[in-house]
Parts: structure tokens; sequence; C-alpha cells
């Protein structure tokens, strides 16, 4: 799942995001890892190059270009700002994503959205914490140095001239992480919603934090062993996951605001409403910390919802007439079979061992093509009676039912893609026929045919696209207005959302499919092998 952050900087060492790139930082610190000689130690594998910085190196361009234009020479200006786009560790054995191919679309994503602008691309392969994920780190200079075209993330005239800022708008963001989804889409890599939200929003602090807290922690833990004393804590909390914990206490208990206030009272946590928003004040906090800083799943929606469920199950609780033990112990005792069952995702074909002997593997081939045949066939089994089969034309019909619901979604999925390119194409027109409005009234203001003339020839190519923007819109039935590009960005973000959850479908149904052709290839070639070892009893019995 691919995931998309920003850090804005006033630090006028341009040098020093360069540094951070090429040599190794300490996580939690973020200052520089030294040799025995006190010389920093250079990454071990990266990937870098620079844009738009005419051959200099990245800080020197930057320094130039601000002196040129008179910008960012207050300590209060943002300098730079950096873009990372980190992958999912997954990406790297299932979908064949190299370095290489990180650093490529990272160039890409940051041409596109980020013309006009000095820039450094950098992939690290290593990840965060040791995750071993690709990702890819994005520096550009906050001065645009070029005109740049209208971008569907720019809000006013100033976000594309020469000698203006880079803004990243909360508009600009959600912009950027529908494409970086519409990226990881496009290029058949793991990805979630990046709009919508999280259970855990846990920012990038909260993060450190919790990893610098759990080093002292084991420290400290290993100091007291030593000295023959039990650990005090064996895992750091910060405050956030402390307060997520007891808010997930109290809502597995409350039916009501007024009994999960209380709860919360008897930690000596204060719970406030304002504005319709929920904040937590903690006894060590002098500031409460709002529901929007912990997640989704503890805003003032989600709280009342599970407080609204709790109060149904309780009222049903008490109006439902008793069962007998044993009704109520087996549907229990399923329920925990089906939560403690082994996950079979990896299942794979067994081995013709016969064919293989035929085209020359030894013994040892062989030992191991047993072993391996006889883990599939119990994993193979396992699913086949998890999933409730009770004969092979269960199975098979299970099987063309996956088929029929993986084809569905397919066409579901195609017919969105073709709905959410016709929009981008739409929003590229638009944002092309604005681009010409300077010059269309400019030659309104023309008062002779002459000079109309003169300057269609003038700017022949910015008619020639206005031209063609007008005839798809006619094409597209657009006569009279033109839908508003905060809407239609709005309806692309829409449409990216429910094309990446359908996508996420997508995957699950085809790895059914697949799971089932591969047990029901497994049972098919046990029966196969067995129907000749039962018909020899039987003529040995005869």
């Amino acid at each position: 799942m691919a995931i998309l952050k920003h850090f804005s900087s006033k630090n006028a060492d341009y040098g020093a995001a360069e540094k951070y790139l090429l040599f190794q930082h300490d996580e939690f610190t973020m200052k520089p890892v030294l040799d025995e000689t006190g010389r920093l130690i250079p990454r071990e594998d990266y990937r870098i190059s620079s844009l738009n910085c005419g051959g200099d190196d990245f800080a020197v361009a930057c320094m130039r270009a601000n002196l040129r234009y008179g910008k960012n020479q207050k300590r209060e200006d943002v300098k730079s700002h950096h873009y990372i786009i980190s992958f999912d560790p997954r990406d790297s054995t299932d979908n064949g994503l190299t370095p290489d191919r990180a650093q490529a679309l990272g160039e890409e994503f940051c041409r596109e959205h980020f013309p006009g602008h000095q820039a450094l691309v950098c992939t690290h392969p290593d990840g965060h914490s040791g995750s071993g994920n690709n990702h890819v780190h994005i520096v550009i200079n906050s001065l645009r140095i070029g005109e740049v075209p209208f971008l569907p993330y720019m809000e006013r005239p100033a976000d594309t001239r020469e000698g203006c800022k880079h803004r990243c708008t909360d508009a600009a963001l959600r912009h950027f992480k529908a494409e970086v989804m519409e990226m990881c889409h496009r290029e058949g890599l793991y990805q979630i919603d990046l709009l919508n939200g999280s259970k855990n929003r846990i920012t990038d602090r909260e993060y450190r934090a919790q990893k610098k807290g759990q080093l002292a922690l084991d420290k400290e833990n290993a100091a007291l062993a030593a000295g023959g004393q039990p650990p005090k804590a064996t895992k750091f909390e910060t405050d956030k996951e402390m307060l997520r914990r007891t808010i997930r206490q109290a809502l597995s208990h409350a039916s009501s605001f007024d009994e999960f206030s209380s709860l919360f009272l008897r930690e000596g946590v204060t719970v406030k409403e304002s504005r319709g928003r929920l904040s937590y004040l903690s006894p060590d906090r002098t500031k409460p910390i709002t529901a929007r800083k912990l997640g989704d799943d503890f805003d003032r929606t989600a709280v009342l919802a599970m407080l609204e469920k709790n109060a149904h199950r309780a009222a049903e609780q008490t109006a439902a007439i008793p069962e007998s033990p044993a009704a109520v112990k087996e549907p229990l005792q399923r329920e925990k079979a089906v939560k403690t069952a082994p996950n079979h995702d990896g299942i794979q074909r067994m081995i013709d061992i016969e064919a293989k002997q035929a085209e020359g593997k030894g013994r040892g081939y062989e030992r191991w093509a047993a072993l391996h045949n006889l883990k599939q066939a119990a994993a193979s089994l396992a699913v086949y009676e998890q999933s409730g089969f009770s004969s092979l034309e269960e199975l098979e019909a299970a099987l063309t039912e996956a088929c029929a619901g993986l084809q569905d979604t397919t066409a579901k999925l195609k017919a969105l893609e073709r709905t959410l390119s016709g929009k981008k194409k739409l929003r590229r027109q638009i944002l092309a026929f604005a681009k010409t409005k300077p010059v269309r009234e400019g030659l309104k203001a023309q008062k002779s045919d002459k000079a109309r003339q003169a300057c269609r020839e003038q700017h022949e190519s910015d008619f020639l696209i206005a031209d063609a923007a007008v005839r798809y819109f006619k094409e597209q039935g657009y006569t009279k207005k033109l839908p508003a590009r905060k809407d239609l960005q709005a309806e692309i973000e829409q449409l990216t959302t429910e094309k990446n959850a359908l996508y996420c479908q997508y995957r699950e149904k085809k790895e059914r499919v697949r799971q089932l052709q591969t047990v029901k290839g497994n049972i098919d070639q046990l029966l196969r092998r067995s129907e000749p070892q039962r018909r020899k009893e039987q003529s040995h019995e005869r």
C-alpha cells in the first residue's frame, strides 16, 4: 500500500536535504551516522537524479534561483518541500517493483506535478526500521523558475507564474494522493484508499516517538533484568495510543454518551464536545487531543454509532429468551474455529512426480516433491472442509460462481476506468481551454478583420488548442455550460476512490478463483492416484 507524506522546511541549507538522501542518518534523532574517524557513512543503495537544475548542484541551483527572483531570503520563508512516496514492501516480491522502477515512477510523478521546480528525486530500497520497502524522496525548491500550465490542484493564477512559490494546500495534497492511487493501480501495485482517512491516524512524529520510546524502554528493561528485577512494562505507548486504547475499552462497555463520559472520568480523562467535535484531555496534559488527530474511529459520528449499536445489542439481549447451553456453545465453537483457522492463501499445485522422474529428476527431488505434495494435499483438504464442501460438484459450482463474480467485477472495473478516463480527458481539455483565455479575449478586442487575422496567425497554436477543446465539448454534449473545475476534481477523486476499492475486490476474487482452481486440481490429482490403488486392492481381494 503506497502512502504519501509531505514536509515543508525553512532550512536555507539546501545541501542538508541532499546530505540526508546520500548518507546514513539515525531514524530517531535524524542526525547523521558517523564512522570511527568522524566521517559520514554513505547509504548502501540508492538512486538519485536532479531535475531543472541546469547542470548545477541542487543546492547551488536553488540559491541562484532565490537570488535571481529575490525570494526565500527571510527566516520564516518555506525554502523547500519534501514529498515521500512509500510503496508496500510486498510490491518488491509480488509485483516486481525494483529500485530502478520506483525511481522512474518518482521522476515521472515529479515532472507531471511539480513542473518548473528544481528538484531532487531519490529512491531508497531499505525502508524505515528495516522494513525493506522501496520509497521515493522528492525534494523541490519552493520557488518556481518557469511558467507552467494551470494544473488541477492549483487555485489561483500565481500558482502558474514564474518566480512564485509552491503551495501545498489541502486540495493539492488530496490531488497528489489521488494521483498516487491512480499510479499504483496503473502499475499493478498494492494500494489503499488515501482519501478517506484511516482508523488510526498515526503521524510521522508519533511513529518516531513510539520507536524512540520503545528503544529507551528496552534499554531500561535490560538494566532491570541484569539486576534481577522484573520489567515495569514491555511495550511503550504514546499518549495518543493510550488514549485510543482507553476509548476502545470504554466503547466496548458503554451504551450511552453519559456512560461513555463517566468511564473516562474514572481514568481521569475529560471528554469535551465542541461544535460537533470531540476532544480528550488527559490528566498529564494541558491541551486536549482532538478526535481528528486520533483517527476516524474516534470522531463523534463513529463514537455515537458504536454507542447506539451497543444500546441495541443490550436491548436484544434483555428481550431474548435464554437458550440451552449446548445451543449457545456450538455456534461459539464454530466462530472460534473460523477465527483461528490457518490462512491457506499460499496454497500451491501438487507436482506430478512421475512426469518429473521421466524428465531426469533424481531421488533428492523426489523426496522433496513428495513432502511438498503432502503439505499441499493437507492444505487443499483443509480449504475444502473449511469452505463447507461435501462433494466435488459443490466445489465446481463454487468455482464457477467465483469465476462469474470475477468476470462481473472485471466488467465493472473496466467501465469505471473508461468513465474516469473520460473525466480526466475532460479536465485536460478544460484546463487547456482556460489557458487560451487571454488569447481569445485579445481576438475579441480587435476592431478590424485584418487585425483579427494577424492575431490568429500570431497565436495559431493557442487557437488550434481552443478549437480542438470546443469540438470535444460539443462531442460530449457540453454546449452551454462546462462543469466547474472543483466539482470535476471532486468527481475524479470520488471515482478514483471507487476504482481502488473495486480493484481490491478484484484482487480478492482473483485470488479466490486461483485458490479454488488449485484445490480442485490437487483433489483431482489425489483421486487419479487413489483410483489405481483402489482397483489393485480389489483385485488382490479376489
